[in-house]
């Protein structure tokens, strides 16, 4: 999620939006990842589809040519993954994405087709976690839970602290007091999810989620900078208090792809969350 909150000169009135709207989101994804199956499936197709057309008005200015062919690759990616081809997904993924980059405009073709890979990301790699029948569910809580800590830690703690810079040429408010901050919100987060779980050794799964926090607050920082490369201050301002899809997503998304790499290469595609969680 991208650090633009409020600041002293903004309105209490602001800062309820983007909690008011945190708190929706967060419903949903919740009922999304209870329900399973293909309600699941389709909340990430619907996070995917905002996340590309938000990026392709980024980099491509909105082209419709390339909306249509990244959006039907990524539908076509979200079949092949909800029946269970992992390995089909990505493949078509990578299709989709030199189909995008073969219609765009030269000099934005690797940003166009990295858009589409991008979302994908965050369609594929919730999906093949919660997949795993034994313990998807509290993998995707895992993944949650570290990411809004890390989130939502690193702001308040980085507002209240202040102190050296993280980034400051990629994104002025980012301190280092509040990436500190996040990443040890994330692993106490992380470890309760699996205490309370009982699926996991809580030492092991303490260390993956210290490792997907930072790996989400990099991805906060590739998104900055993408913005920040096209002149763009948010994705869009479809979320009140918070922009658009990517800058809600944007660590996310990042996080989500690395545990969904660290599941498959350790249990497979039939025991992802297993993978990243069992050690």
């Amino acid at each position: 999620m991208n650090e633009t909150g409020p600041t002293q000169s903004e309105s209490a009135g602001e800062l309820g939006k983007r909690v008011a709207s945190g708190v929706v989101m967060a419903a949903l994804a919740l009922g999304a990842v209870v329900l399973g199956d293909w309600p699941f499936v389709l909340f990430w197709t619907a996070a995917a589809l905002g996340v590309f057309w938000e990026w392709s008005a980024i980099v491509a200015g909105g082209a419709a040519a390339v909306r249509m062919v990244g959006a039907a690759a990524l539908a076509i990616v979200a079949v092949t993954a909800g029946i269970g081809q992992i390995f089909a997904a990505v493949m078509l993924l990578a299709a989709g994405a030199a189909g995008v980059a073969g219609i765009c405009a030269p000099s934005r073709r690797a940003w166009a087709a990295g858009g589409v890979a991008y979302a994908g990301a965050a369609l594929i790699a919730p999906v093949v976690l919660r997949r795993d029948q034994e313990v998807g569910l509290v993998a995707i809580l895992f993944l949650f839970a570290v990411v809004w800590a890390t989130d939502i830690l690193g702001y308040f703690i980085g507002r209240a602290i202040g102190g050296a810079k993280l980034a400051p040429q990629v994104s002025p408010k980012k301190t280092w007091s509040g990436a500190v901050g996040g990443a040890l919100g994330a692993l106490a987060a992380g470890a309760a999810v699996v205490q309370i779980a009982g699926n996991a050794a809580l030492l092991p799964a303490a260390c993956v989620a210290l490792v997907l926090s930072i790996v989400s607050q990099a991805g906060d920082l590739f998104e900055s900078a993408v913005k920040r490369r096209f002149g763009v201050k948010d994705a869009s301002h479809v979320i009140p208090g918070h922009g658009g899809l990517m800058d809600r997503l944007d660590g996310f998304i990042v996080a989500a792809g690395m545990a969904a790499l660290i599941g498959l290469i350790r249990g497979g595609p039939d025991a992802s969350a297993r993978g990243l969680l069992w050690w």
